[in-house]
């Protein structure tokens, strides 16, 4: 992986890898973790299980495509009312690139990624443990969809790292492609009183750039004060979306062995 782009052969990935690839002309970008096997899990909007055509598991999106995979029988397999899918990475992909989120990133380094939702200063944790926690939460949802407090990537980091925002009015999660979209139009208007003080636009972009990269720097979630390590049993009661009439008790869910995950949930051939 290089400095401006993350991009990857499929050779390169291995399981518990947090991968994504990049929509609709590079205006946003898909994530979801790598488990082996061909297979992704990953987090997109509640499919429309009432139609006889449901939402695409490789989109956060609500385009209207058929279900069936041509490569995978079993691929698109979900419980119900819940965004935590697992399809085949080729669906996942779509006509798109594979790229491999970073972690552990010098700020220097993280800086120098002009676009967010490509890496990260904070560190991951095992491989077991973030596949473990992926397939977990295949079984077990992972709350409501939401944009810039809960969407694919802040998925994908939680299952690498175990991290929640506990402040519930926080405006972002751990989204650093949230975080872009938040700080671009802000250090815009930070900027624009600036322009009496700064001799001419090249000031004034100046301005605005550092503080966009001071903005998105700061909601990092290595950086962050606001985050809490959690275990993944332990989601409900942590998790502000959750649902207590609707979602499974830590003790009547059933967690599932990363390790047996590819022969008992779905079988791929």
């Amino acid at each position: 992986m290089g400095l401006l782009s993350n991009k990857v052969e499929r050779s390169q990935i291995k399981a518990g890898d947090h991968i994504y690839t990049w929509r609709a002309i590079y205006t946003y970008s898909h994530h979801g973790i790598y488990v082996g096997g061909s297979k992704v899990v990953h987090f997109t909007r509640e499919r429309d299980t009432s139609s006889s055509m449901v939402t695409s598991p490789s989109s956060s999106l609500n385009s209207k495509l058929p279900s069936v995979c041509p490569t995978f029988p079993d691929c698109g397999f979900s419980q119900p009312n819940s965004g935590v899918v697992l399809t085949c990475l080729d669906c996942f992909l779509g006509n798109g690139h594979l790229y491999c989120f970073e972690y552990g990133v010098t700020p220097s380094a993280f800086l120098a990624k002009v676009r967010g939702g490509t890496c990260t200063t904070a560190t991951s944790d095992t491989q077991e443990t973030v596949i473990h926690r992926a397939m977990y939460l295949l079984q077990n949802g992972f709350g409501n969809y939401d944009v810039f407090q809960n969407n694919c990537e802040d998925f994908a980091l939680y299952c690498k790292t175990g991290l929640l925002v506990h402040d519930s009015e926080s405006a972002v999660g751990r989204s650093g492609q949230a975080s872009s979209f938040i700080g671009a139009p802000l250090a815009a208007l930070l900027s624009s009183p600036l322009k009496l003080l700064m001799p001419g636009p090249v000031g004034v972009a100046t301005a605005a750039a550092g503080m966009y990269c001071a903005s998105r720097y700061a909601t990092d979630i290595g950086v962050r004060t606001d985050v809490v390590k959690v275990a993944v049993e332990d989601m409900a009661v942590k998790l502000v979306w959750h649902d207590p009439d609707s979602q499974l008790s830590t003790e009547e869910s059933s967690i599932i062995d990363p390790t047996e995950s590819t022969k008992d949930l779905v079988t791929l051939n």
